[in-house]
């Protein structure tokens, strides 16, 4: 069973940035493919980024392609999300997941974070 926690989210204003950390529980992170997806009320969790177990591979939603970026540090059992230029489109509750192989689908990730809160404001 893999813990995740994420933190870093806030409220900003429009145009600015965050950087989410998502810390795992588990010193076996380093083999699993790591996602960042998000979610707002009424809606399903969508995908934002995603990650491969060595940071080769990488995929970003076309929404967030050239603002947002996914990277991590298998050392500290650590995926962020730098997100800049954000938009009020942009908020969402946002959570970090593990999957045993790369993909963008929410049903291939096994493991959840429990979510944290991302606003933009105008």
């Amino acid at each position: 069973q893999v813990q995740l926690l994420e933190s870093g989210g806030g409220l900003v204003q429009i145009g600015g940035s965050l950087r989410l950390s998502c810390r795992a529980s588990e010193r076996s992170f380093g083999t699993y493919a790591m996602g960042w997806f998000r979610q707002v009320p009424g809606k399903e969790r969508e995908f934002v980024a995603a990650i491969d177990w060595s940071a080769s591979t990488t995929s970003h939603a076309d929404s967030v392609k050239g603002r947002f970026f996914i990277s991590r540090d298998n050392a500290r059992n650590t995926v962020y999300l730098q997100m800049n230029s954000l938009r009020p489109e942009d908020t969402a509750v946002y959570y970090c997941a593990a999957a045993g192989r790369f993909s963008v689908l929410v049903a291939e990730y096994l493991y959840w974070g429990q979510g944290t809160q991302v606003s933009v404001s105008s």
